[in-house]
């Protein structure tokens, strides 16, 4: 008995003291500064902390065993220390992290306080690895724990969690524009940049591969040029990369009309440093009206090899194949009045597509990156930056237009044989710097960047291919809705091919080319007061058509940029302030009517945005609310027009203002429960032009005045429930006009609410969802000049297993 007893204490005693051990230590960079908010955590567990303002770091109730403690931060290389834990305590001391890129440090640690929907820092909106908190610009960040939590299945979903962003219409998939146009700070932009750098599509982007989105907000031509951003803003897709470690998932959602996806996501050590992941899916998804689908397949394959401590190389590639009937929008009169004012008086049966599925349109798209980056010296890094993408279109594109002449609201097809690719290469050499002068400390990027686009197109012109009203009324013969093929309007593609016959094929192909220098520098010049400078000169030159050298041009042009950072509390609560600066070279275009004889060619300076925008940002109660509220204000000179007095002629006489105010919150208050929220106030108006058409009035491009999304997700931690959850939220719009010309008059579309909720059950294996969008079945529209019928009530079922 009493060995018994002897035995039974020992025992305990071993597991008492091993759930008290722990790990702890100090993480230090080269200059033996503290790092703040380094991710430290048990590999191949759920089990990490972050470190806290002075670098120190202790995981408790350890187990005595062997582990790896994985240490991950941005801009830093991934250290792996081995630890074998007896039952004593581990002490680490000062462990120094060296400084080197982003790609093997996509680790989230699953802690149970972790803000799953928030993540505060980056290297891509100022190329700097800088914390939210210590950026004077403002961006929205949508997480791959977000995406996951709402079963997510296409990028529109995705971007309605960013605040002050909204769609105006989908992807048509024609060639040179066909992404889809979203309104963000007022103005047009479209998804182009992954990754930091050009990724151009003509299709869709399937977000199986997104690891976040970066919704960088306000006038960026400084660090990030003209060609590919906005005067509101800019999307930047980060995808999936190699991290430390072996594992994935394999995904499977299957929804209401006919939604398929399976998703795979394989992550292995191909040798010592070496990592490869591999990113895969197929999706596809039938219309909710009568016609119309969409598939898209993807493989992407990434990899990252640490040769040593100062040189490591990645690689990235993404290769997309995708086929759609393009959706057909209403396109309205932009010179005519308009027979109705709104969606009751027009009659609009949504439940139609005017559209066939023989009438598709293939986007294949490829995207690949590379980069190498080199350690100079403990304060100097270099990177060099490879990146080229191609995106093209073929198949029938097709559109209802709105002429203003015939009966009523009568809208007439087009349709087009579409043969068309864009090219674009960018190199990239960047030098970033974090680095001590006149006892201030500097953290600068030094950028050299060359980008070229080249388009081609041998389409045919527009042919017209019957009449249609709203309500589906036949006006002569309709092909798309009758039952019975007609001679002239036959359902199969034969019969547009012989509409098509009469149609001339173009042969067009142009091509431009930028040269830029950039430079940005924060220096802190106390420990809670920064400040920001950043300036970029561009040299633009254009072929124009490469057939024709009369059209040839070049532009050289400024853009400066700067910020101001004070932290009242430090690392807890900033207040900002920013000037930001974009432009767009416009082409010099022939002017006059050639009728009245030889047309003139006419320059036109580059036009100017210039933001000013101040607000603060917070994280608080140990960085698990997080918090930003700013106000900007936007102001766009020397627009490009059309002269009201001629529709030969351009005019640069245009100035806009846009001005609002934003709000974004994240939090994760209680063990389990994860919410994100945000709000948008836009007032928009052209407030000098001699057009007056458009004096005085809100662009159309700005889209809703107000915007506002929130989503909670709360898993149950304990009891029979535990592993259990539930997620709710809702997104919305106020009324926006589809058109608004003094000739038309108004068409508003109506503002919407859409309520969505889930179920779920996850663990360290699997994750099960239930997923029910517009819960209440709303019909609502979004639009830009044209009014477009969206997503009725869809239910989505997803599984994922991990391994």
């Amino acid at each position: 008995m009493k060995t018994l007893i002897t035995g039974l204490s020992l025992i305990f005693s071993l597991l008492l003291f091993g759930q008290n051990s722990s790990i702890s230590g100090q993480v230090l960079d080269v200059n033996g500064e503290p790092l703040k908010g380094v991710s430290v955590y048990i590999k191949s567990s759920n089990t990490g902390v972050e470190t806290n303002v002075d670098g120190f770091f202790k995981i408790n109730n350890l187990t005595a065993a062997s582990y790896s403690l994985v240490l991950s931060h941005l801009g830093f290389q991934t250290k792996v220390i081995p630890i074998d834990l007896t039952l004593n305590s581990i002490d680490l001391n000062q462990i120094t992290l060296v400084e080197g890129n982003e790609i093997l440090n996509e680790i989230v640690i699953n802690t149970d306080l972790t803000n799953k929907f928030s993540r505060r820092q980056t290297a891509y909106v100022s190329k700097l690895p800088l914390r939210d908190i210590e950026n004077t610009q403002v961006y929205s960040t949508v997480t791959n724990a977000l995406l996951e939590s709402q079963v997510v299945t296409n990028l529109e979903d995705a971007l309605i969690n960013a605040a002050g962003i909204e769609k105006l219409w989908t992807s048509t998939g024609r060639g040179g524009d066909g992404a889809g146009y979203y309104a963000l700070r007022g103005f047009s932009v479209q998804p182009q940049l992954v990754n930091g750098l050009p990724g151009i599509t003509n299709g869709t982007i399937n977000p199986a591969n997104i690891e976040r989105i970066e919704v960088i907000k306000g006038p960026s031509a400084t660090l990030f040029g003209n060609a590919v951003t906005s005067y509101g803003g800019l999307i930047n897709v980060v995808t999936k990369k190699p991290y430390v470690g072996n594992g994935g998932e394999v995904s499977y959602t299957s929804g209401s009309y006919g939604l398929n996806q399976i998703n795979l996501d394989i992550n292995t050590e191909v040798k010592n440093n070496m990592y490869f992941r591999l990113n895969s899916s197929y999706y596809t998804e039938q219309s909710f009206q009568d016609s119309g689908f969409r598939n898209n397949f993807f493989i992407a394959p990434s990899l990252s090899y640490k040769v040593n401590d100062r040189l490591s190389f990645s690689f990235y590639g993404e290769i997309t194949q995708a086929e759609q009937t393009n959706p057909m929008f209403l396109f309205l009169n932009r010179s005519a009045p308009q027979a109705s004012s709104n969606l009751g008086e027009l009659g609009y049966n949504t439940k139609l597509s005017f559209t066939s599925n023989d009438l598709t349109l293939k986007n294949p798209t490829q995207n690949y990156r590379l980069e190498m980056d080199y350690k100079l010296n403990n304060n100097w890094r270099s990177q060099t930056l490879l990146s080229k993408s191609s995106t093209s279109t073929e198949g029938y594109y097709s559109y209802l237009f709105d002429f203003g002449v015939l009966q009523g609201d009568t809208f007439s097809r087009y349709i087009s044989d579409q043969s068309a690719n864009t090219h674009t290469t960018d190199v990239q050499q960047n030098f970033t710097g974090n680095f001590k002068f006149l006892d201030m400390r500097h953290k600068m990027v030094v950028g050299l960047d060359y980008f070229t686009t080249t388009e081609s197109s041998q389409n045919t012109g527009f042919a017209f291919y019957g009449n249609v009203q709203p309500d589906g009324t036949v006006i002569n013969d309709n092909p798309f809705t009758t039952e019975v093929e007609t001679d002239a309007f036959p359902l199969s593609t034969s019969g547009v091919d012989q509409a098509l016959a009469s149609q001339a094929v173009g042969n067009n192909k142009s091509q431009f080319e930028i040269y830029s220098m950039y430079m940005s520098d924060v220096v802190d010049i106390t420990d809670r007061f920064s400040v920001m400078l950043g300036i970029r000169l561009d040299h633009f030159n254009s072929k124009g058509d490469v057939l024709d050298p009369d059209d040839d041009f070049e532009q050289t042009e400024l853009s400066p940029k700067a910020g101001l950072i004070f932290q009242p509390i430090k690392d807890q609560l900033s207040l900002f302030a920013n000037f930001q600066n974009s432009f767009t070279n416009v082409a010099p275009q022939l002017v006059g009517d050639p009728d009245q004889g030889p047309q003139t060619l006419q320059t036109f300076n580059p036009e100017q945005a210039n933001q000013f925008e101040f607000g603060m940002k917070a994280n608080l109660l140990d960085e698990r609310l997080s918090l930003v509220l700013n106000y900007y204000d936007i102001s766009v000179q020397d627009r490009v027009m059309t002269d009201p007095n001629s529709p030969f002629n351009r005019i640069q006489s245009g100035e806009e203002e846009s001005k609002g105010f934003e709000a974004e919150i994240n939090g994760n208050l209680v063990k389990g429960l994860n919410f994100h929220g945000g709000f948008s106030y836009n007032d928009s108006e052209t407030t000098e032009t001699d057009n007056l058409e458009i004096l005085n009035k809100r662009p159309l491009e700005a889209g809703a005045e107000i915007l506002y999304n929130f989503w909670s997700s709360y898993q149950f931690q304990n009891g029979i429930l535990k592993g259990f959850g539930v997620g709710a939220g809702f997104n919305g719009a106020s009324e926006r006009f589809a058109i608004n010309y003094a000739s038309t008059g108004e068409f508003l579309l109506p503002g919407y609410t859409i309520a969505n909720s889930s179920l779920f059950y996850e663990n360290n294996s699997y994750r099960v969802s239930l997923k029910l969008n517009n819960a209440f079945d709303e019909t609502y529209f979004r639009g830009w000049t044209t009014i477009s019928p969206q997503m009725p009530r869809q239910l989505l079922a997803n599984i994922t297993f991990r391994f």
